[in-house]
């Protein structure tokens, strides 16, 4: 189809509304642009971008975001590949792989429960005292392990940030080896998926990492916001473990500058830089039975156990939500979106794989603001039921016969 003169890449005709909505959307932002990828059946029907990846520089097919929690759906796919060939037990308790990890009466927690928020260990104040121990990796893998798990333990409680050391340190010490590195040889080498990346891409990588714009987190950092949320951690409820899991004095300066500190380490669960095509080659595998261009990447017992719906219970993290957490991902109640599972990240960025199409979805952007916030962190609500509208016109068209000439 025509694009719109604000838009580049290439849309089958029957995603026009797909399209428009999207220059719409997330076109027209000085400074800020964004990107859109759909895979049927791994074959491309939508790769879309539009606006700067940072002033002055155009969005590309090349340009990564940070997609924030949507970075946690591929450290799960990275335990996932470790279960599927025989080396993690999902039922099994962590520490019969990470010995460390039993300390403070852990011994039981198992991988299932990690992998479903339902570890009790999503509190920050617990482990770290600012931003330097957020950005050492290592050191907040050791303070988990060590850490005690708190009153809601084997209840859904999102673990924002201490997710993704909890997959990476249970990686690592099956392996050996950090999360990036096997987000490289676990995810983007298998798949072909060049732009996938834990942290900054390394020099002669083809991907770029386009800059945030908005405000992104300066209100968080206000010396009486700070007050008020460092006091909630005491409340009781959703507030108190919102302020938990979310917030550390000083955690605002994470996303600051041009090359901020977020991109200098490695935080599985929440500093992926991804393409928007890298996403949807990533959730395609995962929404073809394991399959990608005719190679087993998952066996189907292993994507079973990841489209199953782990707890319907209301995240006690995120003012009671029904996320209904997978082992990893977490599914939508909105059209287009039931019978899928991925993951949203912080200003709506997400992959998306819906197994009963074979569909796949990666969206990114670079926006982040107060202002813009709520309308961005729920462009899946527009993106996906214009995405499998758009796939069923495509299906009429492609299986429609022409009637024989009398």
């Amino acid at each position: 189809m025509d694009l719109p003169t604000s838009v580049s890449g290439y849309a089958a005709t029957e995603f026009g509304p797909l399209v428009r909505a999207f220059a719409r959307m997330v076109g027209g932002h000085p400074g800020a642009g964004g990107a859109l990828t759909v895979h049927l059946r791994g074959e491309p029907l939508v790769e879309i971008w539009t606006g700067e990846a940072a002033p002055d520089r155009p969005w590309s097919a090349d340009t990564g975001s940070v997609i924030f929690s949507a970075t946690k759906g591929l450290a799960a796919t990275v335990v996932h590949r470790l279960a599927d060939r025989g080396l993690i037990d999902y039922d099994a308790p962590v520490a019969h792989y990470w010995p460390e990890f039993a300390a403070n009466g852990k011994q039981r927690i198992t991988v299932r429960e990690v992998m479903s928020h339902r570890a009790g260990l999503y509190g920050l104040p617990e482990i770290a005292r600012g931003l330097d121990d957020v950005l050492d990796h290592r050191m907040m893998e050791d303070q988990l392990a060590a850490a005690k798990p708190d009153h809601l333990l084997g209840i859904p409680t999102y673990h924002a940030l201490t997710y993704g050391w909890l997959l990476a340190g249970l990686a690592r010490a099956v392996t050996g080896r950090g999360m990036a590195e096997l987000f490289r040889t676990e995810i983007a080498e298998p798949l072909g998926a060049e732009g996938i990346h834990l942290g900054k891409p390394p020099a002669g990588s083809p991907t770029s990492a386009a800059v945030m714009q908005g405000n992104k987190l300066s209100l968080v950092g206000t010396n009486y916001i700070s007050l008020v949320l460092g006091r909630a951690y005491s409340l009781p409820g959703a507030l108190g473990a919102a302020a938990r899991a979310l917030f550390l004095p000083g955690l605002d300066l994470l996303l600051e500058g041009e090359d901020p500190p977020i991109l200098h380490t490695e935080l599985g669960a929440g500093n992926g830089v991804c393409t928007a095509t890298g996403l949807a080659t990533v959730y395609g595998a995962l929404a073809n039975d394991g399959m990608h261009q005719g190679r087993r990447y998952l066996s189907p017992e292993t994507v079973k156990a990841m489209r199953q719906v782990e707890t319907y219970r209301l995240d006690h993290a995120l003012f009671y939500i029904p996320m209904m957490w997978h082992m990893g991902y977490h599914s939508l109640p909105i059209p287009g979106a039931r019978a899928g599972f991925g993951h949203i990240g912080l200003g709506g960025s997400f992959g998306w794989a819906d197994p009963r199409q074979g569909l796949s979805v990666g969206f990114v952007h670079n926006r982040l603001g107060i202002g813009a916030a709520s309308l961005d962190q729920i462009a899946s609500a527009w993106v996906l039921p214009l995405v499998v509208r758009g796939a069923h016109a495509a299906r009429r068209t492609t299986t429609h016969v022409e009637p024989a000439a009398a």
